[in-house]
Order: C-alpha cells, then sequence, then structure tokens
C-alpha cells in the first residue's frame, strides 16, 4: 500500500517560510489529482495547490502570489513552499493523491503554526 509521509512544518513568525516536502513509499504510475490541502480550526479541509484531473494548476485565493507547489517525480516528492505566511494559515497540511483507479492516499499531516 503506498505511503505518505508529510514533513517540513513548524512554528514561525508571520511574514516568515516553510517549504513542506510529500515523500511517497513507491511511484504512482497513475495520477488523477495530486497536491496540498490543510485543516484549521472550525473549518472543514481545504485545497491549497492542487493538479486537477485536467491537468491545471489550481492555488486556493487565500495563498495566491505566497504559495507554490512543485513535484520532483524522480523522487516520489511534492513540495510547497510557503512566503509570507499569516496567523491564519495555521493548520495541519496534508499531501493528497488519487490515482486512476479511484483509490486515495494521503499522510498524517505536518503542523504549521504561524504566531508571534
Amino acid at each position: 500500500q503506498v505511503q505518505l509521509v508529510e514533513s517540513g512544518g513548524g512554528l514561525v513568525q508571520p511574514g516568515g517560510s516553510l517549504r513542506l516536502s510529500c515523500v511517497a513509499s513507491e511511484h504512482i504510475f497513475s495520477i488523477d489529482t495530486m497536491g496540498w490541502y490543510r485543516q484549521v480550526s472550525g473549518k472543514q479541509g481545504e485545497a491549497v495547490a492542487i493538479i486537477t484531473s485536467g491537468g491545471t494548476l489550481e492555488y486556493a485565493d487565500s495563498v495566491k502570489g505566497r504559495f507554490s507547489f512543485s513535484r520532483d517525480s524522480a523522487k516520489n516528492t511534492m513540495y510547497l513552499q510557503m512566503n509570507s505566511l499569516k496567523p491564519e494559515d495555521t493548520g495541519i497540511y496534508y499531501c493528497d493523491i488519487r490515482d486512476g483507479r479511484g483509490y486515495h492516499y494521503w499522510g498524517l499531516g505536518t503542523q504549521v503554526t504561524v504566531s508571534s
């Protein structure tokens, strides 16, 4: 079974930066969608940066211009560079992959806390 492991979270002051990584335990040959989601207090999970089934890279309006998604297929890894962080970015960040067979994979998440 595919395992995803997120890392790179931590405590950072407003305006700071973090780079999150997500490593898959094995190569997934057929990917339908992939990206990053976050869970914040009092809200349902929010898509932060995803590649849709149509191949389009989409960002949440709240992070446009601040966050950047990238991936290294050879290393089975995807990244989320987060700049100009705000307190409202605080939450648990998950990577997520859905393959062409309809299977859904995600990790345990990494905590991001933005506070003075």
